[in-house]
């Protein structure tokens, strides 16, 4: 099987595999955690819920601009960055629009094309800073799992291969392999995004609904907790003394 056939093979048959895979399994977990929101709800004894507090809340958490810079301002830069190019060079980028339109007949205003190559070096560089960053400092490292090790570098493949063969002399084969390269890497992060951490980008806008509601504990939940832990037999609380109110207290008393 020649390169041009395998590259045939990963742009039709196994992006519309990946990206149908894609597509179902976010729909699948967002549809579940809606379902938990509402068990929650139903479960839920008062039914008051600060839904306007939550609202807030989500909005600072998706424009981050106040929160963003208190801790590791530099950091939280190259992740702005990143996510920026993330977001704006596969959905945008002339070429690739290009493509969508020749697949289903419409597509959508593209990014000039030097501001798209910008984008695109700016992410590449963004990833590996954030690799490093979590490999230099040592509280991210406590934290991280290998998959927040691994995202970042991959991520970072599609870009580089992409940019590569765009702007790069390169020998036909050459070309092929680098493209071969850029277009089975994304295919795999679409595959593995329902499946990891990225799954967030569809489950981040219910963060703080998901969180408020799951806190409404049901009736005697407390009491199922201390059984389940062992401690059914043992107080939950000591009740404290009160100071008696009718007196006043002498600064004895008061210290």
């Amino acid at each position: 099987m020649s390169l041009e056939s395998w590259l045939d093979f990963a742009r039709g048959p196994l992006f519309r595999l990946c990206f149908s895979l894609m597509i179902l399994g976010l729909l699948r977990i967002l549809v579940l955690t809606i379902l938990g929101m509402k068990e929650a709800w139903d479960r839920s004894a008062d039914k008051i819920v600060p839904w306007r507090d939550l609202t807030v809340q989500t909005a600072k958490w998706l424009v981050p601009v106040s929160s963003l810079w208190r801790k590791r301002p530099i950091y939280s830069a190259v992740s702005v960055v990143f996510h920026a190019g993330l977001l704006l060079v596969p959905l945008f980028l002339p070429a690739h629009v290009l493509l969508w339109k020749r697949a289903v007949g419409f597509a959508w205003a593209e990014l000039p094309q030097a501001l798209a190559d910008w984008l695109t070096l700016a992410a590449v560089a963004a990833g590996l800073g954030l690799f490093a960053g979590r490999v230099f400092h040592s509280a991210a490292r406590a934290l991280s799992r290998r998959q927040e090790y691994v995202w970042p570098l991959l991520l970072v493949v599609p870009f580089a291969t992409g940019y590569l063969c765009s702007h790069a002399v390169l020998s036909p084969r050459a070309y092929q392999w680098l493209m071969l390269l850029h277009v089975f890497a994304g295919n795999l992060i679409l595959l593995l995004i329902p499946f990891t951490k990225i799954a967030h980008c569809v489950l981040f806008p219910l963060s703080q609904y998901v969180s408020g509601l799951a806190w409404k504990f049901p009736p005697r939940a407390g009491q199922r907790v201390a059984e389940t832990l062992g401690y059914a037999d043992r107080p939950t609380w000591v009740e404290r003394p009160r100071v008696a109110t009718d007196r006043i207290l002498t600064p004895t008393e008061e210290a």
